[in-house]
């Protein structure tokens, strides 16, 4: 059998094609919505907002240029375009998939910054900096893309013939190495750093709101809400991770054993698992945010019109924190903007 033709049913073909369009069209409305929301609100944008924004743009880039070949590759019951795009998509996946990790590993050392001091209207991480972060989490994955093409490493279709990523079944001597090492610096590495940062936050949050329990009545507020913008982080780093966990699993499993001890259908689950995980961060936006959600609506309804109400409520759930200026009860009363990340 062609290594391009499917190794699955025809009717479980048809379902992953269905899956993968719906997932297509939820990830790219959901995240344009994003964007949207962010060109809306440029000229209030702080530095680092556009972590958020470059995280919406690589999901957005893996649903365009990833499930629309997917989808019709599953409906045709063969891989579609043979070597060449078998290597695009190989590449587009595995080069989309390390920006998303290291952008959120960027997005919680920064967040873990600003929460340093969360009484201080000074901003902590400049444009510039954010920009380089922005730039240096393209760069990296660029150059792990590109290892494959150097002789590190090699792509190659799934077990299931109905997608193409690296070569895992091939690579269980020469890249070994390659494997460990993508694995470590890729995985491995950023996830424990998400997770330090985040506790890390929430233990300074805790401190925080003990502390000022008997000095100031502000303080609690901007605790609580840096404590709603910890819970959406967290939410979309886990996701992330959970998504990409079960493939991560059993693409070890076929480096370390026979990739034919691994049914197509069990390799096809944890891959259609993983290209989910574009979908879930402007669903978490839609439910944890009230003013996203207000602001999405409102685009709905007023389409044509330049106006847009933007929530100063403390007490609204938004999607990303851009000043808090804590100040006591005798001095101005603090300010709180939301403005998409």
């Amino acid at each position: 059998m062609d290594m391009y033709d499917s190794a699955l049913s025809p009717a479980v073909d048809i379902g992953a094609g269905c899956f993968l369009l719906v997932v297509a069209v939820f990830s790219i409305v959901g995240n344009l919505l994003v964007l949207v929301m962010a060109v809306k609100r440029s000229e209030r944008m702080k530095p680092p907002e556009l972590l958020s924004v470059n995280l919406a743009v690589t999901d957005l880039g893996a649903a365009v240029t990833m499930y629309p070949l997917a989808v019709a590759s599953a409906w045709r019951h063969r891989w579609v375009g043979g070597d060449a795009t078998c290597v695009y998509y190989a590449v587009a996946g595995f080069f989309f998939g390390i920006a998303s990790i290291m952008n959120l590993t960027g997005l919680a050392i920064v967040r873990f910054i600003v929460s340093l001091n969360l009484q201080s209207p000074n901003e902590k991480i400049g444009w510039r900096k954010v920009k380089l972060l922005c730039l240096w989490t393209w760069l990296y994955a660029l150059i792990w893309a590109m290892f494959p093409f150097m002789g590190w490493g090699r792509y190659g279709p799934e077990p299931f013939g109905l997608s193409c990523s690296l070569a895992w079944g091939q690579m269980k001597h020469e890249g070994f190495y390659f494997v460990v090492s993508m694995f470590s610096f890729n995985l491995v590495i950023p996830s424990v750093i998400i997770v330090c940062c985040y506790f890390g936050i929430a233990i300074k949050l805790y401190f925080t709101y003990r502390r000022s329990e008997t000095n100031s009545n502000r303080i609690p507020n901007i605790v609580k809400l840096h404590r709603r913008l910890l819970v959406i982080a967290v939410l979309i780093s886990l996701g992330f991770i959970i998504c990409w966990s079960p493939y991560a699993i059993v693409s070890m499993w076929s480096i370390l054993h026979e990739s034919s001890s691994i049914p197509p259908q069990v390799s096809l689950l944890p891959c259609l698992f993983a290209k989910s995980s574009t979908v879930y961060n402007p669903l978490i936006y839609y439910i944890f945010s009230q003013s996203f959600r207000k602001e999405v609506k409102q685009l709905f309804l007023y389409f044509s019109s330049p106006i847009c109400k933007v929530s100063n409520s403390i007490n609204d759930t938004s999607i990303y924190m851009v000043s808090t200026n804590v100040k006591s009860n005798v001095h101005v009363v603090s300010t709180t903007q939301e403005i998409p990340e």
